[in-house]
Parts: structure tokens; C-alpha cells; sequence
């Protein structure tokens, strides 16, 4: 039979327990950081909030260059819209020099520059077009075998761009040439002579050389 001392005691275990939850609770009152206190803690919250390290650093950034990069890529699409779409040519209207400037035979200085050759006889001056009749390509001029040669489909022309060998159908177009009132040789490649496969040739007409 129990005595009157193993009576209070679960009454002086239960009271001392309220006691250390009471202090506790008191202990923690106004603690700012729910995620990171010792009172969130006790209580089971879990921590909450990103760690400041250096990957969520790095994240951060990147997250940001991307939505910096779409935007400016829209701004971009934006102003585009309102701007006129042009294409830079090289005039068709240009000057080549004086006809002292060219010997006897094929220039092909101006051929990157305007796409034409210079191609001088003994008795006119003329202007070849560089582009062959077949599919439009530049063709080359070969000085050691004194012919034009195209390097797509191998068509071939003389000195003076008649077609010889190969798939062209006609030989090249010639430009408008005129001197100019200060001597030079005007070019207009905006206006070509041609040799139609089967009909008269236009490379006799004026304009379509210079006599020398």
C-alpha cells in the first residue's frame, strides 16, 4: 500500500513540467525569425527561406540575363517593325577612268567592285557584264587560255564573251558605256546589249561600245 508521499508525487512531476513549458513560452515571446528560431523550432516549424549562397547568387543572375536578353530581343523586333527595309546596291551609274587607262585586251580590276570586265580592242572599248547567261554565275577569266570560264557548269566564252563551249545559250550582255564631258568612261549597267540565241545581235548598237 503507497504511502502519502508516492500520492503528490505525479502532482509535483506534472506541476514542475507546466513550470519549464511556461518559461519556454515566455522565453521566445517576440523573436522575429519564425524559419531560424529556437521557438519555431520547438514549436515543429520547419526552417523556411533560401540559403544566401553563392548558387542562388549565380541563379539570380542568370534568371535575370534571361528575361534582360528576351526583353531586349522584343525591343529590338520592336523598333525593326517601324523601320524602312532597304537594300544597299552599288549604283548601276559609275565612272571607270579614261579609255588611256586600258590596253589592249581584258581589265578585271572592277570586277569585285561592279561586276564588270573592260575589254579593249583596237578600234573600241566595250564592257562586258560578268554574269553568265547559263544560271547567272561569275565566271573567270583565264589569261593563260584567253577565255572566260564559268565555274558552275563549265560553259566557256572568248575574249569578247561569245559562248563557245559548255551549257550557255548566248554570249554575255554588254553595258552602256558614254564619255563623260571630263573625259572618263561612264558606265550604266542598268542598260545591257544582248546577243539573243537565234537573232540579231545588239553588241553594234550606240552606246554599246566606245571607238577608240
Amino acid at each position: 500500500m503507497a504511502g502519502p508521499e508516492s500520492k503528490d508525487r505525479p502532482k509535483s512531476d506534472a506541476t514542475t513540467a507546466s513550470t519549464a513549458v511556461a518559461e519556454d513560452a515566455t522565453r521566445y515571446v517576440g523573436t522575429p525569425a519564425i524559419g531560424t528560431s529556437k521557438a519555431a523550432a520547438a514549436a515543429g516549424v520547419a526552417s523556411i527561406g533560401p540559403e544566401n549562397s553563392q548558387l542562388n547568387e549565380r541563379r539570380r543572375r542568370l534568371v535575370w540575363c534571361g528575361v534582360t536578353g528576351f526583353l531586349g530581343a522584343w525591343f529590338i523586333a520592336f523598333l525593326r517593325f517601324f523601320l524602312p527595309r532597304t537594300l544597299f546596291e552599288p549604283p548601276t551609274v559609275f565612272k571607270i577612268g579614261y579609255l588611256s587607262d586600258y590596253a589592249l585586251g581584258v581589265d578585271t580590276k572592277w570586277q569585285q567592285k561592279y561586276r564588270i570586265w573592260v575589254d579593249r580592242t583596237p578600234d573600241r572599248v566595250f564592257v562586258i557584264y560578268a554574269r553568265c547567261t547559263h544560271l547567272g554565275c561569275t565566271p573567270d577569266w583565264k589569261a593563260s587560255e584567253n577565255k572566260f570560264k564559268c565555274p558552275c557548269h563549265g560553259s566557256g566564252y572568248d575574249s569578247e564573251g561569245v559562248n563557245f563551249e559548255g551549257p550557255a545559250p548566248r554570249p554575255m550582255d554588254r553595258a552602256h558605256v558614254e564619255l563623260a564631258p571630263d573625259g572618263q568612261i561612264v558606265v550604266d549597267t542598268s542598260r545591257l546589249y544582248q546577243w539573243p540565241k537565234g537573232q540579231p545581235s545588239h553588241f553594234g548598237d550606240p552606246g554599246s561600245f566606245l571607238q577608240v
